[in-house]
């Protein structure tokens, strides 16, 4: 509402004043900044707790993957000592 007559007129069908207005624009435009400075830094940690999850997840990956290499060692071990014993 670029007019301040159109401006009025809407306030008063609506039964606000226009400092009401005005007073609900400066505070959403004060929480947007607010927001934006929020939401950077939350950026940031969320960058840095992603990276921080994914060393944790590779970390896992190759403990996973030497525990079941283990694993596999084991059977074939147990497997060659059984067939000894069979004989």
């Amino acid at each position: 509402m670029k007019r301040p007559a159109a401006r009025s007129a809407w306030c008063r069908e609506h039964g606000l004043y226009p400092a009401e207005l005005d007073g609900w624009k400066q505070d959403a435009v004060a929480g947007l900044g607010e927001l934006r400075a929020a939401s950077a830094a939350e950026a940031r940690e969320d960058r840095r707790r992603g990276k921080e999850l994914e060393r944790e997840l590779h970390r896992k990956d190759k403990a996973l993957a030497e525990t079941a290499a283990l694993l596999v060692l084991s059977k074939k071990i147990a497997a060659v000592f059984h067939k000894d014993e069979d004989a």
